[in-house]
């Protein structure tokens, strides 16, 4: 039996995968600091997961020695290689910046930092997709004539520490774009300036495997997003779309992308990616998907994944999320 070390407990995709590997016939071992939660979180009192506390906080200069020290010691309990699963955007940074280290002790599927950080960078994706003839929103240099309304956003919201609610603001005139560079300037001297692009919201999410292939994939809809104007969604229903799977495939494989992302587009263009777990991701456990058992098999180093790309996961699921959440 494989034993899959979950990170970043906290989070309610943590329990999404959780419940996937244990039903893909895995040991689940699941962490969370006890910095960022003063309580246990709910995937440690599952069935499905053994919860195990770490000191401190995924901030602190030791977290990579106490994140090593439990995969060596899965290791030792089992006298295999243990698979791990990030979920927190801060333990992935951590393990891609010290890859060396960590694929030592476990198996995973994790770009290199550069990799990363390209796509994390939206003017960077913007500027791939006119390469490769994917649609994209209009961008506006510094001078040009806008026609409005627009969105304002830095290069990378994230990276700024801030919420998803203020990574961008939308604007309606002349005074309101310059109120709103002048207040994202303080995170990026350079802000973008988009048109505002009307349509459904979509996220094509993919698993690629060491060498970029497409090993599994599936397809949301928006139905309700929190602030309403644009931001994570909070109600969403699984469907199929080839087209946004092979664009998505394309973006990602062109940075040399390997592991998890979800690719966000609004009507036909892409608005952004997302290098990491997607805050609809338990969407992907509700719908039947096997995302998770493809990601243990294609992390075991046993040789190529041989098995054809599995994108058509069931459609019609729902899921829902409170509006606060992560």
């Amino acid at each position: 039996m494989k034993t899959v070390c979950i990170t970043d407990g906290v989070y309610r995709s943590a329990l999404a995968a959780a419940r996937m590997f244990s039903r893909a016939g895995c040991r689940v071992v699941v962490t969370q600091t006890r910095a960022e939660s003063k309580a246990s979180p709910p995937v440690f009192f599952s069935r499905c997961a053994e919860g195990r506390w770490l000191e401190g906080s995924v901030r602190d200069d030791a977290y990579p020695d106490r994140l090593a020290a439990l995969l060596q010691g899965l290791a030792e309990e089992t006298g295999t290689r243990p698979i791990l699963f990030c979920v927190g955007a801060g333990t992935l940074n951590v393990v891609a910046a010290n890859r060396a280290r960590f694929a030592a002790l476990a198996d995973f599927l994790i770009a290199p930092p550069e990799v990363l950080d390209a796509l994390n960078d939206k003017e960077r994706v913007h500027a791939r997709c006119l390469e490769l003839q994917i649609p994209v929103p209009r961008s506006y240099k510094p001078g040009e004539t806008p026609a409005f309304p627009l969105i304002v956003k830095p290069r990378c919201g994230e990276k700024a520490g801030l919420k998803a609610k203020d990574r961008y603001k939308v604007v309606q005139n002349e005074a309101e774009l310059h109120s709103a560079l002048e207040a994202l300037r303080r995170y990026d001297p350079e802000p973008i300036i988009q048109e505002k692009v009307s349509g459904e919201g979509f996220g094509a999410s993919l698993l690629l495997g060491p060498d970029s292939e497409l090993i599994d994939g599936i397809c949301h809809r928006r139905i309700r997003e929190y602030p309403d104007a644009g931001g994570p969604s909070t109600c969403c229903i699984s469907v199929y779309d080839e087209t946004k799977l092979r664009r998505a495939h394309a973006l990602l494989k062109s940075f040399g992308f390997v592991g998890l992302a979800m690719v966000e587009f609004k009507g036909d263009r892409v608005l952004e990616v997302n290098p990491r777990i997607w805050g609809s991701f338990p969407l992907t456990a509700i719908c039947g998907s096997q995302l998770c058992a493809e990601y243990a098999r294609a992390a075991a180093p046993v040789g190529a994944h041989t098995r054809a790309p599995a994108t058509s996961a069931p459609v019609g699921a729902h899921t829902r999320a409170p509006a606060t959440s992560a």
